[in-house]
């Protein structure tokens, strides 16, 4: 069996938006139990939401990036670097390619806003993922949602 053709692109309208809840609800607050109250917050409304979906309109995959005022103070740096988060990728498709084509989709829409830079908190067993995606560790582990995570950045 072959696996399924997607796309990967910036949510548009409520219907993407919602499918993008809806995978990080399988594997955030399902999978994870990270409450729901920690998993969505007010940065949702301004982020950019990227959404990966088969060629069946099944959703596969979302991330999101924080730009601006939001990102700032997730990161504490300056106004050229953004926030990739809430990096998630259903279990049906993993293995397939789509977190590695989410984050590279993130940060072409972070290029597209001007952005230099993008910082993340991994969670630390995915470090290695985004290590080969040319992400740099930095800091001491940290817990969110009682997981244990790492910052890291990476040049665009």
């Amino acid at each position: 069996m072959s696996a399924p053709a997607y796309t990967v692109r910036e949510a548009v309208g409520p219907g993407d938006v919602e499918a993008c809840f809806a995978v990080r609800k399988e594997v955030f607050v399902v999978e994870q139990e990270v409450p729901a109250e920690l998993e969505y917050d007010s940065c949702d409304e301004s982020a950019v939401h990227v959404l990966a979906v088969a060629d069946d309109g099944t959703p596969l995959g979302t991330g999101r990036l924080l730009h601006g005022a939001d990102a700032a103070d997730r990161t504490g740096a300056g106004p050229e670097v953004g926030s990739l988060g809430r990096l998630a990728v259903s279990g049906a498709a993993r293995g397939l390619g789509v977190g590695a084509a989410l984050v590279r989709g993130i940060e072409d829409a972070a290029r597209e806003r001007g952005l230099t830079s993008i910082d993340l908190h991994a969670q630390t067993h995915a470090l290695g993922f985004y290590e080969r995606l040319g992400y740099v560790a930095y800091g001491p582990v940290f817990l969110d949602a009682d997981i244990d995570h790492r910052s890291m950045r990476r040049e665009i």
